[in-house]
């Protein structure tokens, strides 16, 4: 191939190129414009929907029922349960709100909701509220009821429902009412998952307890003080009721950040009670029984005593940790991923066009080529379609005038006299 030949296809593959990155860039810079105009309205708009949530927990209507006048708010813990506020307190309190609702056939509901800081509190609050005489309900998260009340939570919201009367309420109209309460986002939506590791066998329905602080651990007669359990070092305890052949029995679990913090909490209940204890692994409570304990990994397991001493031993053999390795990746930053995926979209972007505008040239190149060899001289650089810019410059030889050079005499024209 002639060394001319390669200029129309070189030429058409740099100019493409060149018009597809300022195509690029004028894109980017088009999408940078809207994506930080859609933010600012996004951040504007969960400004205002978290104010709205902080404002009102229950909705003006929901399955029929109509709210009479104004839902009553406070943020005081009293407010919400007088005999229990420092046990709401523990589980986070934030705010509290309280309405009547009717319907037409003069059926009234009275709703009490409490809102806490994360799901955590409001199953913790749920679980201190339940009890073991209540039937369970397929209401928000977890619901259960005993005869006009219904005692459910959804996600940061713990709902106590009283009927009028003790007429079959509609659990699908709850249901809704779940729906419409506000919900628990990103890391506010995580429950305790230690509590994963308690046995189900045998367990006695409604007695699962999550105190999260002192007050509340003292107020469900734990087998251990809150000073053994030692709140302040992020621990997180349950306790739950078990039907053994021998008697009912109580299995506690009490969750550290690490196993080490387990290890040397489990120093502590050894030597709080060494002097009482008959024999090892085995302590004295207050009431005249006996427990054992064990810890599996992070985890300190006691179950109490009330029959043989191999019924609790069984159920204690039967709570064993399993460390689950997952790979956990940072908290999600909105701005950082949008700026990362324009700068992604660009690029791939500026990669097709740049494919595309090479696939062109070398088309168009190949294509002139081709046509020169087949029909030279007729599609392309035809001669009536080249045009050339000519001087017509001659040399113009003076009539008269004798040519000069090494023949003639060597001299020029002479003026006239």
């Amino acid at each position: 191939m002639k060394k001319g030949l390669w200029r129309p296809i070189l030429m058409s593959v740099c100019r493409f190129p060149i018009l597809s990155l300022a195509i690029c860039l004028e894109c980017s810079m088009v999408w940078a414009a809207q994506s930080q105009a859609r933010a600012q309205p996004s951040a504007t708009h969960a400004a205002v929907t978290h104010g709205e949530q902080a404002a009102a927990i229950l909705p003006q209507s929901f399955g029929g029922w109509q709210m009479q006048g104004s839902a009553a708010t406070s943020t005081d813990a009293a407010k919400a349960d007088p005999a229990n506020a420092e046990v709401l307190k523990e589980y986070r309190f934030t705010d509290f709100a309280s309405a009547t609702y009717t319907r037409d056939d003069g059926r009234t509901l009275r709703i009490r909701a409490a809102r806490f800081a994360d799901s955590s509190g409001a199953f913790g609050a749920y679980t201190f509220y339940l009890s073991p005489d209540m039937k369970k309900e397929d209401v928000g998260d977890q619901g259960s009821s005993l005869g006009p009340r219904v005692l459910f939570y959804r996600g940061q919201v713990l709902v106590d429902a009283l009927f009028s009367e003790a007429s079959p309420f509609s659990p699908a109209q709850l249901r809704e009412l779940a729906g419409d309460l506000p919900k628990a986002i990103g890391s506010a939506a995580n429950l305790p998952t230690f509590i994963e590791f308690m046995p189900q066998q045998d367990r006695v329905p409604n007695t699962t307890k999550y105190p999260m602080g002192p007050v509340a651990l003292a107020a469900i007669a734990a087998p251990v003080s809150a000073d053994v359990v030692d709140f302040s070092a992020s621990s997180e305890t349950a306790l739950r009721q078990y039907d053994t052949p021998t008697g009912e029995s109580t299995l506690m679990l009490i969750s550290y950040p690490t196993p080490q913090m387990a290890a040397d909490h489990m120093r502590r209940i050894e030597a709080a009670h060494h002097e009482s204890a008959p024999q090892a692994g085995v302590a004295a409570i207050e009431d005249g029984g006996s427990f054992f304990y064990k810890r599996t990994g992070p985890i300190i397991a006691i179950a109490t005593k009330t029959g043989s001493d191999s019924d609790a031993r069984a159920l204690l053999g039967r709570v064993n940790y399993e460390a689950n390795v997952t790979w956990n990746t940072p908290a999600e930053n909105k701005d950082v991923h949008d700026l990362y995926l324009l700068i992604l979209n660009v690029v791939v972007l500026c990669a097709i066009l740049g494919g595309l505008a090479i696939i062109a040239g070398l088309a168009f190149g190949g294509f002139r080529i081709l046509m020169k060899r087949l029909y030279p001289d007729k599609v392309f650089d035809r001669p009536e379609q080249m045009e050339f810019i000519s001087l017509h410059l001659t040399e113009v030889v003076v009539k008269g005038m004798p040519p000069s050079g090494p023949e003639g005499d060597g001299q020029g024209p002479q003026n006239p006299a």
